[in-house]
């Protein structure tokens, strides 16, 4: 990969910058505080962002590199991948997202991942390299060493790690304790007290302690919810009876109310038949009066002269006296006519009363046939009556017993209601019972409730039992892993960069040192002109110093597929000339296909590289 340029519009210091790069070695050259840092950031922030965090500095980077009289804080980067892919990233610091552009200056930035802290993930998609490792093995800066004791034992240490773990900043013996360490402190063992392990154990104990005494409540709480049940289950059933009953009572209430209508009509009916019975004798009684009155009336006056006329033949025998007789046969022949006159007038009298006594029986006679036409509307309205009655009954008999699903038995009314009374007291026992369940239910509802929040929490504990014991599992795979890893480093990987670094330093310092080694026990050990071993920290600031580029520069093909750029700040600090000119010959010969960026404050890599003639590109910052 090369930086081909960048534009930088303000950053920092920087403002209104273009710059060039070669694909090989450029030198950017500047006086102290001119910005060449600014610069390197510019670089690393233009691929990863500017961290808003502090990450133990005293300000920000954002606020660090943050233009103090611009709003815009911003810039552009063009560089092409080894597969001579070209991209262009455009990138305003203060947003977590750069505009990435490809060859066509089409917007391709949603081909890559996006990270929700980080923002998008594009550089590392294309190389695999993440900042960290980016800053720690490819730019190497003049901060890495300070001519402090302490400092030169630090470089050393860093050494010593890279070529024992692969890492600069990781050290077997220190990583082994520290897992050691983690799982003390963040599990525990069988033998520890008061370790995470010990006390979810512990309380594991107790819970199941608990568990055991509340359990019992659990069949207890079954058994009534089964006695509830089947409580409920005969209510229902119960229930569904009375219903049917009710259905059934209410049926024969209005059947009853129907009969009742019924009889009424009946009742009606023989009123009519009684009157009709009563007229009949009326009408019997008239003309049995109707005949007395027909006999009274001829036979009086035939009686009279009968009696007249005997009469008057006893008195004519008897007294024999035409004087005395004469009289007394006139006085009868005058009574006589009297009676007959006085007959007469009976028997106008009579007559009379025979046509009353006719029409009272012609008026009779159609009140009869209006009550008999009276008792044929009634003996219909009796027929529909009982129609209606027998088909709504049968009707509504199999309604309720289609409805209930119970067949219906002909029981009398009265011992419906009863029936009735006896269920509707079973269910109201029942209920009881079932209220009483209720409470009992109730009453061990604070002990199920305490067992489920304890079997809530044991279940808890035992995920945390397993995550400790899975963590001290993984603890101490990793111990394994490191220790198989470490000794393959050792075995593989160390002596290859062992030899690399051998060599290098060969060449840097003309033979002086040529055999690097690593020794579990003294360290980093570097072999001398007479053959004897020093450790590193025996070493002069500036020998360290190119012990570590070399180094890194060893392992940098390791790292990532993609040939990244080699970017070094003020790393020649210390060295003298020679080891200058080593350096550059051997950047030059060994890194042909690599760009190689060195930041320096002096004419020394200038002079080194025209002496050496070697090409490359000039850069100056100015302030």
């Amino acid at each position: 990969m090369k930086i081909l340029d960048l534009k930088i519009n303000h950053f920092g210091k920087l403002e209104n910058k273009y710059l060039k790069l070669e694909p090989h070695i450029n030198l950017i050259y500047g006086k102290n505080e001119s910005g060449k840092s600014t610069l390197l950031k510019y670089i690393i922030g233009m691929f990863y962002g500017v961290s808003k965090n502090k990450n133990g500095k005293d300000i920000p980077d954002i606020d660090k590199y943050t233009p103090w009289y611009s709003e815009d804080f911003s810039g552009k980067m063009k560089y092409q991948l080894d597969n001579n892919e070209t991209y262009e990233i455009y990138r305003e610091f203060k947003k977590k997202n750069p505009k990435i552009y490809n060859e066509n200056s089409e917007d391709v930035s949603k081909n890559f991942n996006i990270d929700k802290t980080k923002g998008n993930m594009f550089f590392y998609d294309q190389t695999k390299i993440e900042e960290e490792l980016f800053i720690s093995s490819l730019i190497t800066q003049q901060q890495e060493v300070k001519l402090d004791i302490k400092t030169q034992n630090t470089l050393v240490q860093k050494i010593s790690n890279l070529i024992g773990t692969g890492e600069d900043t990781v050290s077997y013996q220190r990583t082994i304790k520290n897992l050691d360490k983690r799982l003390l402190q963040e599990v525990g063992t069988s033998r520890s007290q008061d370790r995470p392990i010990n006390s979810i154990k512990k309380r594991i104990d107790e819970i199941e302690n608990e568990k055991e005494y509340l359990q019992p409540y659990i069949l207890e709480k079954y058994e009534i919810q089964e006695r509830k049940e089947k409580n409920n289950q005969e209510c229902k059933q119960i229930k569904h009876e009375i219903e049917f009953l009710k259905e059934l009572k209410s049926l024969e209430e209005k059947n009853i109310i129907e009969k009742e209508k019924i009889e009424v009509n009946k009742k009606i009916e023989k009123e009519y038949s009684e009157k009709i019975e009563n007229l009949k004798e009326k009408i019997k009684t008239k003309k049995q009066n109707n005949e007395q009155i027909k006999n009274k009336k001829s036979n009086l006056p035939t009686i009279t002269i009968i009696l007249s006329i005997l009469v008057s033949i006893i008195l004519y025998i008897t007294i024999s006296n035409l004087q005395i007789v004469l009289p007394i046969i006139t006085a009868l022949i005058l009574i006589n006519i009297f009676f007959i006159l006085k007959n007469k007038k009976y028997i106008n009298i009579e007559n009379q009363k025979e046509i009353r006594i006719k029409n009272e029986l012609s008026q009779i006679e159609k009140e009869i046939e209006i009550n008999e036409e009276n008792i044929k509307k009634q003996r219909t309205e009796i027929n529909k009556l009982q129609e209606k009655l027998n088909i709504t009954n049968s009707l509504e008999k199999e309604r309720i017993k289609t409805k209930y699903n119970i067949e219906i038995n002909n029981e009398e009314f009265s011992k419906i209601a009863v029936k009735i009374e006896d269920l509707q007291e079973q269910y109201q026992n029942l209920n009881l019972k079932i209220k009483t369940l209720e409470l009992e239910e109730k009453d061990i509802l604070p002990r199920l409730d305490k067992l489920a929040g304890i079997e809530e929490e044991l279940e808890e504990l035992k995920e945390e039992e397993q995550t400790l014991e899975l963590r001290k599992e993984c603890i101490e795979l990793a111990k394994e892993i490191m220790l198989e890893s470490y000794e393959k480093m050792r075995n593989e990987v160390s002596p290859k960069f062992s030899n690399n670094i051998s060599k290098l330093m060969d060449i840097i310092t003309n033979g002086k040192y040529k055999n690097i080694k690593l020794n579990d026990e003294k360290g980093f050990l570097v072999e001398t002109e007479n053959g004897d071993y020093i450790q590193a920290e025996q070493l002069s600031a500036g020998t360290i110093d190119q012990l570590y580029l070399s180094l890194r520069l060893s392992s940098i093909d390791t790292l990532t597929k993609e040939k990244l750029p080699i970017l070094l700040d003020e790393t020649f600090a210390y060295f003298d000339e020679e080891r200058l000119e080593n350096i550059l010959k051997h950047l030059d010969s060994e890194y042909p296909d690599r760009q190689i960026i060195i930041f320096t404050c002096t004419k020394r890599e200038e002079e080194a590289l025209n002496k050496l003639n070697i090409s490359y590109n000039l850069v100056e910052i100015t302030k």
